[in-house]
């Protein structure tokens, strides 16, 4: 009996299949990671809600005053530290927005851009509400 046939892979075939195992893996890393600015947007502006979210919070929970100030380059909670926002996001709108100790708040309107598309949110007067649209 004749069991060449059958003894498995080359040493050629083996070969072959790590360069092409290379040559994907090289087109991968030099193409680097995958950028989306709706992801980025959507992300921004989920992380800008939680942020006045945070401030009705903590306006109830300390009972005092808590704004939050939008600038072209972030945003900045009760007087802290700034947060920067990625540069192909613009925002428009209401540039400061305060919450008062009983959960109201100013109200306003933050509309972000980020190429061809856009993100609201809203905040409610009344109960200090924050949508995102």
């Amino acid at each position: 009996m004749n069991r060449r046939g059958t003894a498995g892979f080359t040493l050629i075939e083996m070969i072959v299949v790590l360069v092409v195992l290379g040559l994907a893996l090289g087109l991968v890393m030099t193409r680097g990671p995958v950028h989306s600015r709706r992801l980025e947007l959507d992300a921004t502006a989920r992380q800008v809600a939680g942020a006045l979210r945070l401030a009705r919070s903590r306006a109830i929970a300390e009972e005092r005053g808590v704004a939050v100030a939008f600038g072209t380059g972030g945003y900045q909670l009760d007087g802290g530290a700034a947060v920067a926002w990625s540069a192909d996001v613009s925002p428009t709108g209401d540039r400061v927005i305060s919450f008062t100790p009983d959960g109201g708040s100013s109200g306003g309107r933050l509309v972000l851009r980020g190429g061809d598309r856009q993100v609201a949110i809203g905040v409610d007067w009344l109960t200090g509400r924050v949508v995102v649209r």
